[in-house]
């Protein structure tokens, strides 16, 4: 034990407050009062530089544990990318490494500094997720599905045991998001649509991450401190945007986002973590309203705030690495993952000259100060000494055994025509389909990367694929089984199971602009078809991050089971879904619909049991006899070549199928439908004008330095290489230019992540004459040499510049040019 932590005992214990009450409540608040005068003498004691250190976390990859020393530093985290060493491959002993060099930096007091102890923050959410050897659960949806606080305490447990195994003390969950539309990428992040569902299950996996309060499991040995995220507002987004803005009444944010906060307070859960979102306009880490209004003043949450990941970023007028407005409006500390150097300098500025006042820094540590006394940090010593990293837990049996039970209670039976499920005894299965050999198809995103989109089967030291759980259970009851690819076999099967979802994603990655899973002619359609026309009974297997439009599909088989995003032990799956040898059921399908199932595919805001498929709360179970009729086809999956005509904007909008999209540097890319609207970072304004009618055009300015872009964006690929005369094609616009900036214009396509063509066009616009309209056509293969991929078009168009230029649009579209000019220089 550091001699700066000694000297905090020893001060304190001249000041112990003498309590005798036996009642737990008053022993609490005894506790409260002793710990509160704890860190009211260690505040006191503590230099500014100290207190600067305190409110910063930096990640793992970009903070050394000499500069945790040097800076004081409050917190480290470990991002979904980062891991010790790099890469995703480090065992646990590493991670406990990396836990004792942290601790022991900063807990050294040679310098005369107090040693306080930084704590280790993780995505843990849905398990120990980073590691490779971790028992990795369902994601909150399917735990939703389940609709059991039993079981999400006891997984809130096995999670903080095989944290505190690796020495970290802090998870950042449970996510308390209610999801209103399905096209946001994190909608596999929320429990369910209905904001007491989230609550009492978001609550329940507290009690298992840090105790019940009052009790002597509370933060002890095997728990960790708890964070509800994202405060608040995060699952309303319009469009289903990720960081996009939630636009609602005072009264919806409190019945609908901010509810499940309520019984997580009553929980003590010990910090929250500020959502990038927006609400009505305003990013939620810089306003007071909710940070401290709402969150402190009215639901009395008494823990600290930390930012997401540069999240102060986003502010308009903040930058990575200076921004007081978070701080100010109620963020206690800082997630500067890579800025935090600057953000430290910036700071510590500020407070000097009292921008921000000492008492504001003066806050926000004690509540720091305070979390780290609850959580016991201060005496609990090196993290290769402490009981729980003494014992390895990480993957255990007893652990597994509470994921295999989380997947067999999340699956959702949505239809069994002719009783085909369960597979009986001796029956000749063929599984078909590559995600039913994927171990990252079934544990998505947020799993040892944070994507989760690379991860090979062989990187997964624990759990099984679905088709090994299948196997297993199908050979045991005497049958036979087979795995095909493509739905081709040599013997006819007798049932034929079909596994097929999502790629995995996380956040933004994850937004749609529909529903649509797939269209007409695709490949799980076509196998489905081919064994319908064979006459195999199918049983389908659909995994996914959330309810998806999936009409034709449930419609070709005998059987369909959600199965969400089921983690390694899908044997979970095999448990229920595959007979006993007597033929009745192993296990009963008990999990139900956490959201509506749509039967649109457009995914507007969704409404329970209004318009749906299948109802909120919708589960059959082997005792129900439902012969499920046909599911209404949109036409647009008959239709795929109609997805795009080359018409981009017509009269300042986007044409039909094409939404416009004004978007900032550090800010999401948000629909703009209307013309008179701005970015969420108010770096872009648009507004109507006048070319040949009032308001039958757009004008774009661009109103600051920081740099932002307007795009006409499509829901999906397409390819334009099948557009007639695609040779001579040209992107032309009708444009009036009315000021020309100092910086580069930039027009472009995108085609996918990290794949555009791109050409700075600010020479040729700079020419035109001012405040006429003009026709400028640019050839098509002018991007294609800049690298856009003609088969792959998801943004046929985006304009990208910064403060000083300014023009309007009236149209802009693909046309087949009888000679084609030379591309921009």
């Amino acid at each position: 034990m550091s001699q700066g932590i000694l000297m905090f005992k020893k001060s304190v214990a001249k000041k112990t407050i003498a309590i005798t009450s036996v009642f737990i409540g008053l022993q609490l608040s005894a506790c409260s009062e002793e710990k509160t005068a704890q860190s009211e003498l260690i505040l006191a004691q503590m230099t500014l530089e100290e207190k600067i250190g305190q409110v910063i976390q930096a990640d793992i990859a970009s903070v050394t544990p000499a500069e945790v020393k040097e800076y004081n530093l409050g917190s480290i985290l470990n991002g979904g990318n980062s891991a010790p060493g790099g890469g995703k491959t480090a065992e646990w002993n590493e991670w406990l490494a990396l836990a004792d060099a942290i601790w022991l930096a900063s807990t050294d007091t040679s310098d005369g500094g107090l040693g306080i102890p930084a704590i280790w923050g993780t995505d843990a959410v849905h398990g120990h997720n980073n590691l490779q050897t971790a028992t990795i659960f369902p994601h909150n949806i399917g735990l939703g599905a389940t609709r059991d606080t039993d079981l999400l305490e006891r997984i809130g447990a096995v999670t903080a045991h095989e944290v505190r195994a690796t020495g970290i003390d802090w998870v950042f969950a449970p996510t308390v998001a209610v999801a209103r539309d399905y096209r946001w990428g994190r909608t596999y992040e929320s429990y369910s649509e209905n904001p007491k569902l989230v609550s009492d299950l978001g609550a329940a996996l507290i009690l298992g991450i840090q105790g019940k309060p009052g009790t002597d499991t509370y933060l002890g040995d095997k728990k960790t401190i708890a964070t509800a995220k994202h405060f608040v507002g995060d699952g309303g987004t319009q469009y289903g945007i990720d960081k996009g803005d939630t636009i609602v009444t005072e009264q919806e944010l409190r019945d609908i986002h901010a509810y499940p906060y309520k019984l997580a307070f009553q929980n003590d859960v010990q910090s929250v973590m500020a959502s990038f979102s927006s609400v009505n306009g305003t990013k939620m880490h810089e306003s007071k309203t909710y940070l401290t209004g709402l969150l402190r003043d009215e639901m009395n949450f008494n823990g600290f705030v930390i930012g997401d990941w540069n999240g102060h970023a986003e502010i308009p007028g903040c930058t990575s690495t200076n921004c007081p407005d978070a701080f100010l409006a109620g963020v206690d500390m800082y997630m500067a993952p890579e800025s935090w150097k600057g953000i430290y300098e910036s700071l510590k500025s500020q407070v000097e000259s009292g921008v921000v006042p000492m008492a504001r820094l003066d806050e926000a540590v004690l509540r720091i100060l305070q979390t780290k006394l609850n959580a016991g940090v201060f005496e609990a010593g090196l993290p290769s000494q402490r009981p729980e990293t003494k014992q390895q837990s990480l993957g255990s049996d007893e652990h597994r055994a509470v994921a295999r039970e989380a997947v067999r209670k999340s699956l959702v039976l949505l239809k069994n025509n002719n009783q085909t499920l369960p597979i009986k005894p001796e029956t000749n299965v063929m599984v078909v389909g590559a995600a039913a050999k994927s171990m990252k198809h079934q544990t998505g995103g947020w799993t040892l990367s944070w994507q989760g989109n690379d991860n090979a089967n062989d990187e997964f030291k624990t759990g099984e694929t679905i088709y090994a759980g299948l196997k297993s259970a199908v050979t045991q009851i005497g049958g036979t089984i087979n795995w095909s690819v493509d739905g081709s076999y040599e013997q006819k099967p007798d049932t034929a199971i079909i596994v097929f979802g999502e790629e995995p994603y996380a956040e933004f990655h994850g937004d749609r602009m529909d529903l649509i899973f797939e269209f007409e002619g695709d490949p799980n359609l076509n196998i489905l078809k081919q064994l319908k026309a064979e006459g195999i009974p199918v049983v389908s297997v659909f995994i996914s991050g959330r309810p998806l439009w999936v009409n034709s599909h449930i419609n070709l088989s005998d059987a369909f089971v959600a199965a969400w995003l089921p983690g390694t032990e899908a044997g979970g799956i095999a448990d229920v879904m595959i007979a006993s040898s007597d033929s009745t059921p192993q296990y009963d399908f008990v999990g139900q619909l956490p959201f509506s199932w749509p039967v649109e595919a457009n995914g507007q805001l969704i409404r329970k049991n209004d318009g749906t498929a299948f109802q909120y709360g919708y589960g059959l179970s082997y005792g129900d006899n439902v012969q499920l009729a046909a599911l209404p086809v949109s036409d647009i999956l008959q239709k795929p070549e109609e997805i795009f005509s080359g018409k981009i904007l017509s009269k300042g909008k986007a044409v039909d199928p094409l939404e416009f999209y004004l978007g900032d540097l550090t800010n999401s890319n948000t629909p703009a439908p209307m013309l008179n609207l701005k970015s969420l970072g108010g770096s872009l304004v648009s507004a109507g004008t006048d070319y040949q009618a009032q308001e039958d055009s757009r004008k774009l300015s661009w109103v600051n330095s920081n740099q932002a872009e307007a795009s006409a964006r499509l829901a999906r690929s397409f390819d334009i290489t099948q557009m007639a005369n695609y040779d001579m094609l040209s992107l032309t616009m009708t444009l009036k230019v009315t000021k020309a900036g100092n910086d580069k214009f930039v027009v472009g396509m995108v085609c996918g992540e990290n794949c555009f063509g791109a050409l700075a066009i600010s020479s040729v616009l700079s020419k035109l004459p001012r405040n006429q309209w003009q026709e400028v056509a640019i050839p098509l293969n002018c991007f294609v040499s800049k690298g856009l991929d003609p088969k792959n078009v998801e943004v046929p168009l985006f304009m990208q510049a910064n403060q000083g230029w300014e023009l309007s649009v009236h149209k802009a579209e693909l046309v087949s040019s009888k000679e084609l000019t030379s591309c921009p220089q």
